[in-house]
């Protein structure tokens, strides 16, 4: 229609993404610059990669990727993969006010004794202490037990600059033996188990051999096995 300006519409912004603004080229070459608009929740971001133990191996061995355990103390002295940095996500609650001192016992007559995990709060120099041994630039695979406080490091890495960072999908529980090579009292995948639970998962594994045992000799040897119950006292 005439009279009516066909205009070009030009999107400007500054290169952190705080300020855009929209210009109008006019076919009188007029611009009109809008209101300063602020963008919510917009930027780029890498995303984080989530592979298999095979998977992450690889990213070690060939891809030059280095490995950043962020499990507690505890567990990484059972077992941690050689050569790896250590940072965690979480550290050991010591302080003394009074709520603290009912979690902390809460914690530790449950948690803590059947689980043998540690009463712990997030670590708040976590970033910066990663960042005073590693740049942005590395390749990092993080690695934790489960697979969540990896993920949970990646997101706080990645905010910080950090772009080429991966992770074990269900952690270390999830990667066989001789996979990586480790060091430690125990196996990797097993540096979770601790506590009276560990107790009774070995009570349980005697028992069920004792069990299996017993039904193979009253299978196989039903003459002696009678024999054996005859000779048992009567309730």
């Amino acid at each position: 229609m005439a009279g009516i300006a066909t205009c070009a519409l030009t999107l400007s912004s500054r290169s952190n993404f705080g300020t855009s603004w929209l210009e109008f080229d006019t076919h009188h070459r007029r611009t009109i610059r809008g209101k300063p608009k602020r963008w919510r929740n917009f930027g780029i971001r890498a995303e984080v990669n989530f592979v298999n133990p095979d998977e992450a191996k690889k990213l070690v061995t060939d891809g030059g990727y280095a490995v950043l355990d962020v499990r507690d103390k505890t567990q990484y002295e059972r077992a941690h993969i050689k050569s790896c940095y250590h940072v965690p996500l979480f550290i050991e609650n010591q302080d003394n006010d009074f709520g603290t001192i009912i979690k902390r016992t809460v914690h530790n007559n449950f948690s803590g004794l059947f689980f043998g995990l540690p009463f712990t709060k997030l670590n708040d120099k976590f970033v910066d202490s990663v960042q005073s041994q590693l740049s942005p630039q590395s390749k990092l695979l993080i690695v934790c037990q489960e697979g969540l406080r990896s993920t949970a490091a990646a997101t706080k890495l990645e905010a910080a600059g950090f772009k080429n960072v991966a992770c074990v999908t269900s952690g270390l529980q999830s990667v066989k033996p001789g996979t990586f090579d480790s060091e430690g009292s125990t196996e990797l995948q097993d540096a979770g188990k601790a506590g009276l639970i560990t107790i009774q998962g070995k009570i349980s594994a005697v028992l069920g051999t004792v069990l299996v045992c017993a039904y193979l000799f009253i299978t196989f040897f039903p003459e002696q096995a009678e024999k054996l119950l005859q000779l048992a006292p009567s309730s």
